[in-house]
């Protein structure tokens, strides 16, 4: 994987010189470790299987280079597995457009299906999809489509690599395949609503054939806690690392998750300067930043703060949110260190931002839930698992028995039909 990740760009620039094809693969613009994981585990497999290949497989992250130190847990695993980051290729640093204008570029898409409207003269170019959501729209005839609800793509990821040829899974990718699955599926924890057979029989496969993989819990707590990590971050960063902004006809709020407790928050060096920046910048009337933090027990504490020199507009946001029933976010008021930031303690640790979001609506005078204004997310926020948010795979998954998979995804492995005799 290290020495693929490396060659990327001579590759590339190689294919364009002599007008040879492209084939990127990339991930959606969240661009999170399942993503950025898929992408290059796909790409690597498709250039190790590829018959006398004469494309060059490009994994894409989609988010400019700049966002990528915002995605704490996966600069974390690559680094663990020795993928440099210095070589890897980000969306602003290829010209897809002009790839697919000059007839080189077939795309890829994992971990999602549809590209979004200003990306969509690429989808002639898009030759397969891998997704773990329900298809919203078909594809053309030639165009390979593998659409699964699986609680991870890398899941599907796995299996595909399983059903080639042996030896080209090597360990620092299966590492990152191992990673993924058990961060995306909150440690295979069924309580957790996101798990399904496939994914615990990808991951007992993987540590099948790499009986060196760290154990799970050392892994999922090892990425859980470099998601959380936000000490190596600006405040600037601290925002935009979970960040959606509300719009109503008249101003933009910014929400953001910040993942500390309030209090060390506050201290940040000349955080109330750095606050009025970001939103003079972005053009942002205020601010709600929602903090969540974890004691020993992994028990959630959540806190708000409410930033906005508008008086008004500070009052309406305070206002609704000390006077929600639905649900009731309990907020007990906190001694703040200025008069243009409102804190409070949140007693209700179940509501999360997502809940959140319909009753901050309101108060910009949308309809809330049932039809206000839709979030701007700017930029695409590094997505958290079901401890921040709500889990996003919800639809029923067809009753398996993990013994029977798992024997299916090892007969594959082993070259054999899923269906052959034991």
């Amino acid at each position: 994987m290290q020495r693929f990740v490396e060659g990327n760009r001579a590759a590339l620039q190689e294919n364009i010189r002599h007008h040879r094809e492209i084939h990127v693969v990339m991930g959606n613009e969240a661009c999170d470790l399942d993503s950025t994981v898929s992408a290059l585990a796909l790409a690597y497999f498709l250039a190790k299987t590829a018959p006398a290949p004469k494309a060059a497989f490009v994994p894409v992250l989609n988010i400019p280079r700049a966002d990528f130190a915002l995605r704490t847990e996966t600069t974390f695993l690559l680094r663990e597995q020795g993928v440099p980051a210095a070589a890897l290729v980000f969306r602003d640093e290829i010209d897809l457009g002009g790839l697919h204008r000059a007839g080189l570029l077939a795309l890829t898409l994992v971990d999602h299906h549809v590209l979004p409207g200003a990306d969509a003269a690429l989808e002639e170019a898009v030759v397969e999809v891998l997704d773990h959501r329900p298809l919203e729209r078909d594809r053309a005839p030639g165009c390979r489509v593998t659409a699964e609800p699986v609680g991870s793509c890398a899941t599907l990821v796995t299996e595909r690599i399983a059903q080639g040829p042996p030896g080209v899974l090597d360990g620092p990718t299966a590492a990152l395949l191992h990673g993924t699955i058990l961060l995306d599926c909150v440690n295979l924890s069924p309580a957790a609503g996101k798990v399904t057979p496939r994914d615990v029989a990808c991951v007992s496969l993987l540590e099948e054939r790499f009986p060196e993989l760290p154990a799970r819990d050392t892994i999922f707590q090892a990425l859980q806690a470099a998601k959380f990590d936000v000490s190596g971050l600006t405040t600037e960063q601290m925002l935009r690392k979970d960040l959606k902004v509300l719009s109503s006809d008249e101003l933009l709020l910014a929400v953001s998750a910040i993942y500390v407790d309030l209090e060390t928050f506050l201290r940040r060096p000349g955080l109330l300067p750095e606050l009025e920046g970001f939103c003079r910048a972005r053009g942002y009337a205020g601010l709600v930043a929602m903090t969540i933090s974890f004691n020993e027990r992994n028990e959630p504490t959540r806190q708000l703060a409410v930033y906005s020199h508008r008086e008004t507009l500070r009052s309406a946001v305070c206002r609704a949110l000390e006077e929600e029933t639905s649900p009731s976010l309990q907020l007990q008021p906190l001694a703040s260190p200025w008069p243009c930031v409102a804190t409070y303690a949140q007693g209700n640790a179940l509501a999360s931002r997502k809940k959140v979001l319909p009753v901050l609506r309101a108060a910009l005078g949308g309809p809330g839930p049932a039809g206000g204004p839709e979030d701007e997310v700017v930029p695409p926020p590094t997505p958290m698992n079901s401890l921040v948010e709500e889990c996003p795979l919800a639809q029923a998954v067809p009753p398996l028995c993990p013994q029977d998979v798992l024997e299916r995804v090892s007969r594959i492995a082993a070259g054999q039909p899923p269906g052959s005799p034991k």
